[in-house]
This record gives structure tokens, C-alpha cells and sequence, in this order.
């Protein structure tokens, strides 16, 4: 079968996108090797389309990689070299500076509209090759007005101040420091080093340095981070008086991390995230709901040019270091060093007079929106301006079906003539959003490596491995809800956010908390939370008490379940732990797989 006949429909894309969520965040493409059939390998060739993308670009980004880092923190997915002492700085510092010469000649007087000097570390690097890289920078043109960006970690800007002073006196007027998180225990088992008093200490020596723009970092969805430990970091940062504060979730792809990914459930990851978005909008913080950076300076997006710029307008842009990664008119590249962290093969490569290039793609123009617009979802929405002055054509009209399945489903909307907007609902179902606009290509890829990598079971056990019986009372009380159609024909049916049995079907319902007064209006409440729909306790039919001791992998919990027959249609909407809830024709029931032991709940629900 050819490529251009197999079709998805949005909704498969969408469902197949929230079961792999860990995968289809705002990175693309999914896998190293996915634009393999693109790629250029003839020398000339590889320059010849890069000076020609280059060409036709108005203006352009510049980000400068410097891959030191003291140690490698297990959540890290970017190009860090391996022992920071293989290569001295000096001579990496030699070799960037020559590839920049290589770039500045390429893009002659093109305007540059931003500017990051990242990392690893960029502050590792000693004062006299921070100022030769800043000079080479310089010698770009710079359109009028363009803050430039630098990283820094918070044990250098603690115990450097004199180095925070001095990247501020080179010309950075907005800096980014990762927090991560304030729990020790949780950095130790991350590999990172940080206290309290530690990011105090560096606080003031950025503010001493004279910086008014402070982002600070924090990272959320990890296996072991407790509601508790997050919610105390992001009140500790909001003390800390930042005017930024950018949210991460962790993305395991790439990372030491990763075999615990399937651990954690997009329902922790959007609950956690909620949290902050909460704590943050009460302390005068502003942002979007599925945006990750929170303003609290009026009119200030929070983000860097760089990263403003090539989001919303999907401006190209050049990286230039070890295994930096470049984006420009219709090509994707990596720099050398992206594979092994290792730098011999980017130093021959610049003393041979070449780019610096160890995967590169021409990519078709399906390629070229999906890698854009993935990008666009990090500020939650898609601009029709800026879609049209990338790609010269009309949103509305190439995504017509896309549009339509996603405002039907309440999962964005027109904010204006110009900004396609995510809903709140939308935001907690990004992940399903994305796919939407992938290639033909990438949307098999997604479907083909889904289907190799979900394993519920896994997910299960690692879950399972760190989850404390303790902490509940033994037995739990749950109510569990079986919604008939008003002609009894179609069963209402919730997707699992969380585990045990995360992604599978089920009966609506939950855990019966001191709140409630009776099982009833558990039952009631938990309808209402996950799927919108509202019923009366007076119209419930008790059906079943389930007792058994294995019945759930968590432990002892008691299901108390009942029936209601809907006397009116109803949409159902998903929301609180549910990523989704249909209905489906009961004749359907033989064919689907439920979990616990809801499907014999159910049948004794129609027998009656």
C-alpha cells in the first residue's frame, strides 16, 4: 500500500496521541533517524542548500551551544560532552568561532532577531571566551532593540558573582537559571546539585549584576516528584521574585530517564501543571493556559527574542556549536557531536573549510509545517499571520478537517481573526492536539512505534514500584457509575488517565473522600468531575458491591457500583483524571477491554 493511502481520521491521531504522550510533545521530528529519506550526504550539495535557504530567509535567529556541564543531570536530553575535561574550553571556543565566521559570511547583512547563548553551561566557559564569542556575535547584524539571552546554573551564579557581573557588562540583559525543583532528595536522584540557600545566594548575585530580566527553570512529571514537592517549589520560586518563570515536563525521550516514562501518566503531568498554572496566576503571573512561560511584566511574553521569534513566527534559525541544531527555510540540521557528545569529527570538519553538519534534511513542505507547527503549540497557539508569511498559504484552507474535528471538540478555538487558540480542555489534551498536523509520514511513525513501545503492563510495574499503600486507608471505598442512554442502547464510557490501567476503558467513578457524604454522591461527584454530566442521587440504581481483595492492583478497595438512565441526551466532556469519554452502543461491549472488573459490573447493570 502506498503511503498516500493509508488515512488516519483525527480522531485515531488524537487517541493514538494521548496514549503515546510522552512522545508527541512540541519536538519533532519523533526519532533521530525519522527524515533519513531526506537527508543530504554530498558536501556540496549540503552547502549549496544551505546557502540557498539562507538567501531567501527576511531575518533570522542565532543560537550559540556550549556543551560543559559540570555533571550530566539524568533528566538531560541536550548534546553535553560526556567528561567536560576531554577538550579544553579554549580550543572548543577556537573552533565555534570559526564555524560563526562560516555562518556570518552565509548571511552577509541579514537582520537577526534573536539571540540565546546556551548550553550545558554557557557560564562554564572563562570570561576571555566569553568575550570572544560575544565580540564574534557582534559582528552580526543586529536589528535595533534585540535582548540577548545567556543560561546559567544556580552554583555558578552563587559562587561567580564576579562572572554573572561580567556577562551582564558584555551586553546579556535577560538570564535563565534552572531551579528544577527544591526537594534535595529528588535533585540527588536527578545527579543535580541545589538547596535552598544555594539559589538564594545566586538570586542575589544576578540581581546585584544588575539583571531586571530573571527566568527561573522548573521541571515537573517525574516518576518520584510528589504533588507536594512541586507545589513547594513553585511557592518558593514565586518567593524568589523572578520575572519569569518557565514550566518543563520532563520529556524522558533520550534521557537516563527514560525507562521510567510509561510510569508516569499524563494525568500526574497535567495535575502537576495545573498546580503551578494556579499557584503562579494567583502571585500575578501571566500566561495562556498551555503555555509554559509566566510573565508577571505587562506585555512581556517571557520568553527569550530568540525563542519568541522562532515560535510565533516560525522565523529560521542557525546553531551553531556541537550538535546545535538549525532550522532554516526548508532544512533541518544537526551539528556533529549530536550522536557521541564527542568533538573530534566537528574540529575536522571546520579545519576541512565545511559546515559542521552531521544529519541534515531537505524536507518537503509537509515536513516543513509539521516541525513548525509542533514548535507553535510551546505558546499554546497558532498565529494565521505569521502561518501565512512562513508558508504563503492560508491555514483555514489547508486544515479544514483539523479545525473543524478540534472546535467541535472544544479543544481550541478562534480567539480572534488571528490566534487558534487552545481551550483548557484543549491544553490538558495537547498531546493529541500535535499529531493533527503531523506529515503522512510522521503520523505512521507515531502509529508504528506506539504500537512497539506501549507497554501497559511495564507502565503498570514501574508505577506500582513506587506507589505508597501506606498512605491510603485499607479499605478504600470507591463508587463506580454505569450511564445508560434514555433508549438503554448506548453505555458512557471513560479513557484512564492514570494507572493501574492508564489509557484503558472504564466505568466512570473514584474514591468515596471525607467530603462526601454518602457513596451516592461520590458517585454523582465523580460523574460530574470526569465527563460533565449531571444526575440526581435519587435517580441511582445500587447494582453491585464488589469486595475482593485482588480486585485492584493498588489494594484492598471496595467498588460500590449503580446505574443511571439519562432522561435527556448529553455530551459528555472529559475532564479531572480522564483523558477521554465517549459513548459506545452496548452491542459494542464483546469487543472492548475494561478494566478492573467493570465489564461483569456492567452486565449485571443490564440484567437488571
Amino acid at each position: 500500500m502506498r503511503r498516500e493511502d493509508i488515512k488516519y481520521t483525527c480522531e485515531e491521531l488524537f487517541d493514538m496521541g494521548i496514549k503515546f504522550h510522552h512522545y508527541t510533545n512540541t519536538a519533532y521530528p519523533l526519532r533521530v533517524n525519522s527524515l533519513a529519506e531526506y537527508e543530504l550526504h554530498d558536501v556540496e550539495k549540503i552547502r549549496e542548500v544551505v546557502a540557498q535557504n539562507i538567501a531567501n530567509q527576511k531575518e533570522m535567529n542565532l543560537y550559540v551551544h556550549i556543551p560543559y556541564c559540570k555533571t550530566r543531570c539524568k533528566f538531560c536530553e541536550y548534546v553535553v560532552m560526556n567528561d567536560p575535561n576531554e577538550v579544553s574550553q579554549d580550543r572548543y571556543t577556537d573552533y565555534l568561532l570559526r564555524e560563526m565566521d562560516m555562518y556570518k559570511q552565509l548571511m552577509g547583512n541579514i537582520p537577526v532577531v534573536g539571540y540565546d547563548l546556551g548550553g550545558g553551561t554557557p557560564l562554564f566557559l572563562s570570561k576571555e571566551n566569553l568575550k570572544r564569542i560575544t565580540d564574534k556575535i557582534k559582528s552580526f547584524n543586529f536589528k535595533e532593540g534585540v535582548t540577548w539571552s545567556i543560561e546559567t546554573t544556580p552554583v555558578i551564579a552563587a559562587n561567580e558573582p564576579d562572572k554573572i557581573r561580567y556577562v551582564k557588562e558584555l551586553g546579556y540583559d535577560r538570564i535563565s537559571m534552572g531551579f528544577q525543583t527544591v526537594s534535595e532528595k529528588l535533585l540527588e536522584s536527578l545527579g543535580r546539585e541545589g538547596s535552598a540557600t544555594l539559589y538564594e545566594r545566586a538570586v542575589k548575585s544576578i540581581r546585584d549584576a544588575g539583571f531586571t530580566r530573571l527566568n527561573i527553570d522548573l521541571m515537573y512529571g517525574f516518576l518520584n516528584q510528589t504533588d507536594e514537592d512541586f507545589a513547594n517549589t513553585v511557592k518558593y520560586t514565586i518567593a524568589m521574585n523572578p520575572e519569569y518563570v518557565t514550566l518543563y515536563r520532563n520529556r524522558y525521550k533520550g534521557t537516563k530517564l527514560e525507562k521510567e516514562s510509561q510510569g508516569v501518566s499524563l494525568f500526574k503531568a497535567n495535575r502537576q501543571y495545573d498546580i503551578a498554572y494556579r499557584l503562579l496566576k494567583e502571585a500575578g503571573y501571566v500566561a495562556n493556559v498551555g503555555k509554559n512561560t509566566f510573565s508577571r511584566v505587562a506585555g512581556d511574553l517571557g520568553t527569550s527574542d530568540y525563542l519568541t521569534t522562532r515560535v510565533v513566527n516560525a522565523t529560521s534559525y542557525i546553531g551553531m556549536g556541537l550538535g546545535a541544531q538549525s532550522f532554516v527555510g526548508n532544512y533541518l540540521a544537526y551539528n556533529l557531536g549530536c550522536d557521541n557528545h564527542k568533538m573530534d569529527r566537528y574540529f575536522a570538519a571546520i579545519d576541512r573549510n565545511e559546515l559542521p553538519i552531521n544529519d541534515i534534511a531537505d524536507m518537503p513542505t509537509a515536513e516543513v509545517r509539521a516541525k513548525a507547527l509542533s514548535v507553535m503549540f510551546y505558546f499554546g497557539f497558532i498565529s494565521m499571520k505569521a502561518y501565512q508569511n512562513r508558508f504563503n498559504e492560508d491555514f483555514r484552507r489547508v486544515f479544514v478537517e483539523e479545525i473543524t474535528y478540534l472546535e467541535q471538540n472544544e479543544l481550541m478555538h478562534f480567539q480572534d481573526e488571528d490566534t487558534f487558540i487552545l481551550t483548557e480542555y484543549g491544553a490538558h489534551h495537547i498531546y493529541g492536539i500535535i499529531p493533527l498536523f503531523y506529515s503522512q509520514r510522521s503520523k505512521e511513525e507515531m502509529f508504528e512505534m506506539a504500537n512497539r513501545i506501549l507497554n501497559p503492563s511495564k507502565g503498570e510495574s514501574i508505577y506500582l514500584g513506587q506507589y505508597d499503600r501506606k498512605q491510603y486507608d485499607a479499605p478504600s471505598v470507591a463508587a463506580d457509575m454505569v450511564v445508560l442512554s434514555k433508549d438503554r442502547r448506548r453505555i458512557l464510557l471513560v479513557t484512564r488517565g492514570n494507572h493501574p490501567f492508564a489509557n484503558c476503558l472504564a466505568l466512570p467513578g473514584g474514591f468515596y473522600t471525607p467530603e462526601d457524604d454518602t457513596i451516592e454522591q461520590c458517585a454523582v461527584r465523580e460523574l460530574q468531575e470526569e465527563t460533565g454530566i449531571s444526575v440526581a442521587t435519587d435517580d441511582l440504581q445500587l447494582v453491585k458491591v464488589s469486595s475482593g481483595k485482588n480486585r485492584d492492583p493498588r489494594g484492598w478497595i471496595v467498588s460500590v457500583a449503580y446505574k443511571v438512565v439519562l432522561r435527556e441526551e448529553a455530551k459528555p466532556l472529559a475532564n479531572s483524571d480522564v483523558i477521554m469519554c465517549k459513548w459506545y452502543d452496548v452491542d459494542q461491549l464483546p469487543n472492548l477491554k475494561l478494566a478492573f472488573d467493570h465489564e461483569r459490573i456492567i452486565i449485571k447493570a443490564l440484567e437488571a
